[in-house]
């Protein structure tokens, strides 16, 4: 049976959500999907235990009978599995058609009712808001076709990204109600990368939405060696269906330690020890932005150590000082707020300044704007420590890191988003925890206390860019100054090159323009950048040299079968450890070229990696086949039918969406010449669509009308039947090419030997990396061509010029109007 890709899971899931999509809006009918998607999970998890308790039960000597009777109750099944009672199990629900909502929501309570860990986590999905019986009956069969063992996923860890995938869409979707769930992926990670969490970490989320913070720390641990079974995580949520999603996130991630909680954090909360709030290593958390809150309804003076602030719209540093009354001796919070507690006043104010004299504030990373879901306004990220938790610590001992982040950004759909290097540059500065010119800077108290305690970013990092320079002799008489050449002489380093290489020499203070066969444009900037870019590809490739085979003894002695804790356990680690020495030796390799900083080479292998992640935790478990396999499942998931969200029967994509399969790395590896062909063929039709338009007065068809009634290019009557005959042919031969595109991808995939895999997809796997370095590389010389353009457009033609040209117009058109006769 060929493994299920990430990219398969997801448009399965995706599929779903259609049948129901319309006027429903998206905040309903993702509980149903979340709940038929566990409930398809457990009963197929379930599966793999029923048939090997009846292995068992049959070499006791049980008959089916007493076999069957057994398996309806709880006792006898590892704790580790779910166990699905009768009335939730899937062969029956998959034959009801009558008051299936009915059934459906007392198999989820059902489920609920005999697993503890679910206790209440389905009581907010209802299966009759925003479906019918037939729409839920088409969503039953559609998540039938699917198996959700863990030995039908390419990679382990398939599933709990599949969850993901669905909490952003629906979060997009969604809108402004997104933020009360969702937290943008590469925000949470930067965070649980400052808090550094460790096994057996205690760590809590009081705003925990749909468990990202907890999930993506769990990962942490694994990632960097530790035992995540350790952890406890714990969260609490206002939102029933917040605190359900967080639930089913966490179990579909194979967390087995958890403890969640629905209730107001601040007026009601639930985590407590001996009658005192509990506490915890670390809080990581993204709160409501500008709630309103009571302070009588706050019970623990700890949560108001520092102060009060209005109940009205005021709530922020309230969530804050909750969460440093939850936090242990030497622990850290790390939360999202918005930037208005960094400097409104009044009673906010006087809580600052307390935090400030307490040494409880370490660091305030400002983000870009849009963001975040629910909001479009900048925020930041503030850093706080446990009481004392500095005290030995000198270097960050009464002191603040301010770094401002708010320009690194990437524009994703309608938000923007951290990249890997803007993750990478924010994480190593935080931890580093020194000034670094326009980004970041170090604080000491007394600072702080002349500003009145504003925290503003700006204030002390302020990444504005320095007014435009300009020089006023070289706009009137030309030239460009040397010193604005000089103040951007790193830029010209980092391609080896001097102010002479693209200016001529004048005098001390200014250089000229060249001009004639030396005349510098912008394909020659481009080209004098080759250079050095030849270089950095060239220590790239010495660099992949050196390291594909550490990245193929991934796939030695696999086991594809073999999903045992223990193997799983192996091949995490045979990963972590890849991971760590890739990302060392990546930068250490290629930084000294000077074309790339040490942030953006991390970032582009950490970003490379989470792209090909789940293809790099196959390999242990299949080898290069199964990467292969998944990646031709994935061409076929492309060009396949897929069912109509109304009918519920196979519809044939368009030729659009099948002709992305085309582009795909392992169709461009394996059949170029097929690529290649299908490219001239496409060509070839739109010139002879161009002729056929250009003949019928621009119509794209005028097969009605006569050859006297068309306004275009003049054709003969035989001339236009054979321009029409060549259109059919042409229209035939793409035909003819994508039919045959699926039959020459299987023949080529299967003509590899053990070889040919190993050389695909360390292939497909380097051209990914250096196409994401490349995009880097493309950024930098842009900067250079961008620098040379701004003293072209500025310098190039100064005002004596101007003067000459206009004086040249005017003599120009007096002659002109003296040979006309117009004198006066």
């Amino acid at each position: 049976m060929a493994k299920m890709t990430l990219p398969q899971l997801e448009r399965h899931l995706w599929a779903a959500a259609d049948i129901l999509r319309g006027n429903v809006d998206a905040a309903v009918y993702k509980d149903v999907i979340f709940g038929l998607l566990f409930l398809k999970r457990a009963n197929d998890q379930f599966d793999v235990a029923v048939e090997a308790r009846k292995v068992q039960y049959l070499a006791e000597g049980l008959n089916e009978q007493e076999i069957e009777g057994l398996l309806t109750e709880r006792l006898g099944f590892p704790k580790y599995v779910a166990f699905v009672p009768p009335e939730a199990r899937w062969a029956g629900l998959r034959a009801k058609r009558v008051k299936l909502a009915d059934e459906l929501n007392k198999a989820v309570r059902a489920l609920a009712t005999n697993n503890p860990r679910l206790t209440g986590a389905f009581n907010y999905v209802d299966f009759h808001r925003g479906a019918n019986d037939d729409k839920l009956h088409r969503l039953v069969l559609l998540f039938d076709r699917i198996r959700l063992r863990n030995e039908d996923f390419e990679s382990p860890d398939l599933l709990g990204a599949a969850y993901e995938y669905l909490i952003k869409k629906f979060a997009d979707e969604g809108g402004g109600k997104g933020g009360e769930f969702y937290t943008p992926r590469s925000v949470t990670r930067m965070m649980v990368e400052i808090a550094r969490p460790r096994e057996g970490h205690r760590i809590f989320d009081p705003c925990v939405g749909s468990g990202g913070m907890l999930i993506h720390a769990k990962e942490y641990v694994e990632e960097h060696g530790g035992n995540p079974e350790g952890l406890l995580l714990a969260g609490q949520d206002a939102n029933p269906g917040s605190w359900a999603m967080a639930t089913m996130n966490l179990v579909l991630h194979g967390v087995d330690r958890f403890d969640l909680r629905i209730g107001d954090t601040l007026a009601d909360p639930k985590h407590l020890a001996g009658g005192r709030l509990a506490k915890f290593d670390i809080v990581l958390s993204n709160p409501p932005f500008s709630q309103d809150y009571v302070m009588d309804d706050l019970q623990f003076w700890e949560q108001k150590e520092f102060g009060t602030a209005p109940e009205k719209d005021k709530a922020d540093l309230m969530f804050l000082q909750h969460m440093l009354a939850v936090l242990d001796r030497g622990g850290m919070v790390v939360t999202v707020m918005p930037l208005g507690v960094l400097f409104r006043g009044r009673e906010e104010v006087k809580i600052r300044t307390k935090l400030l004299d307490a040494d409880r504030l370490e660091a305030v990373i400002g983000l870009p704007s849009n963001v975040f879901y629910g909001t479009g306004i900048p925020a930041c990220v503030i850093v706080l420590r446990a009481e004392d938790a500095r005290a030995d610590d000198e270097k960050r001992r009464g002191k603040v890191l301010f770094i401002n982040a708010d320009a690194d950004y990437q524009t994703d759909g309608v938000k923007n988003a951290l990249l890997p290097e803007h993750i990478n540059k924010i994480v190593s500065t935080y931890h580093a925890f020194e000034n670094v010119p326009g980004y970041a800077k170090v604080v000491d108290r007394e600072t702080l206390a002349r500003n009145n305690d504003d925290l503003n970013v700006r204030l002390y990092a302020d990444n504005t860019p320095p007014p435009e320079p300009h020089d006023i002799s070289a706009h009137l008489i030309g030239g460009v100054p040397r010193s604005e050449v000089a103040a951007r002489s790193a830029l010209l380093d980092r391609y080896g090159l001097v102010a002479t290489d693209l200016f001529a020499e004048r005098d001390a203070h200014y250089l000229d323009f060249r001009d004639g066969d030396d005349r510098v444009d912008t394909g020659v900037v481009a080209r004098l950048a080759a250079a050095r870019e030849q270089i950095f590809r060239d220590a790239f490739t010495q660099w992949w040299r050196a390291e594909e085979d550490r990245i193929a003894e991934l796939a030695d002695n696999t086991s594809p079968d073999d999903l045992t804790p223990d193997a799983l356990a192996a091949a995490r680690v045979k990963l972590l450890d890849l991971r760590a020495h890739l990302l060392g030796s990546f930068a250490s390799s290629l930084e000294g070229n000077g074309l790339l900083d040490t942030y953006t080479l991390a970032g582009t292998l950490a970003g490379w990696w989470q792209d090909a992640r789940h293809d790099l935790a196959a390999l242990p478990f299949g080898g290069f086949t199964r990467v292969v396999d998944s990646w031709r499942d994935a061409v076929d998931t492309v060009i396949s039918p897929e069912p109509d969200p109304k009918t519920g029967k196979p519809e044939k994509k368009s030729a659009a969406e099948r002709r992305l399969a085309y582009d795909l790395p392992l169709v461009t590896a394996l059949i170029p010449k097929f690529r290649a062909e299908f490219a001239e063929a496409l060509e070839h039709k739109a010139d002879l669509d161009a002729q056929w338009k250009a003949a019928n007065g621009g119509l794209e068809d005028s097969e009605g009308e006569d050859e006297g009634d068309r306004d275009g290019v003049a054709l003969s009557q035989k001339e236009l039947d054979a321009l029409k005959k060549a259109r059919t042919a042409a229209n035939r031969r793409i035909r003819v090419l994508e039919d045959d595109f699926w039959p020459r991808l299987t023949q080529a995939r299967e003509a590899l030997d053990a070889d040919d895999e190993r050389i695909l997809v360390l292939g497909i796997l380097r051209g990914a990396l250096a196409a994401a370095a490349d995009k880097h590389v493309d950024t930098a010389r842009q900067e250079l061509i961008d620098a040379y353009v701004n003293w072209e457009s500025k310098y190039a033609v100064p005002l004596r010029v101007i003067q000459q040209r206009r004086e040249e117009a005017n003599s120009n058109l007096e002659a002109m109007l003296k040979e006309l006769g117009f004198v006066w």
